[in-house]
């Protein structure tokens, strides 16, 4: 994952990081502002693992193969074609 583009975009992929830690509240999401060691440390705080567990969460997230950006420019897509009708 491209953590520069997470930062820059986190609005549109905080949401993918809530669906996977749960716990994470608002508050914690606006306090990691898109930044990995940031969210690392929340992981750990929250879900009270060291941090090597907690880097070994994110880093399987970052590997799920799954594109954060592909699926939201999908919803967009979606939004915006029912705008248009």
């Amino acid at each position: 994952m491209n953590w520069d583009r997470i930062e820059n975009d986190w609005q549109q992929v905080k949401h993918k990081v809530k669906a996977q830690w749960n716990k994470l509240t608002d508050h914690h999401l606006e306090k990691i502002s898109g930044k990995r060691e940031h969210l690392v440390a929340n992981v750990q705080e929250c879900y009270g693992v060291q941090k090597a567990e907690a880097e070994s969460q994110v880093k399987a997230w970052e590997n799920s193969g799954h594109d954060v950006f592909a699926e939201t420019a999908a919803e967009v897509k979606k939004h915006v074609g029912i705008a248009r009708q």
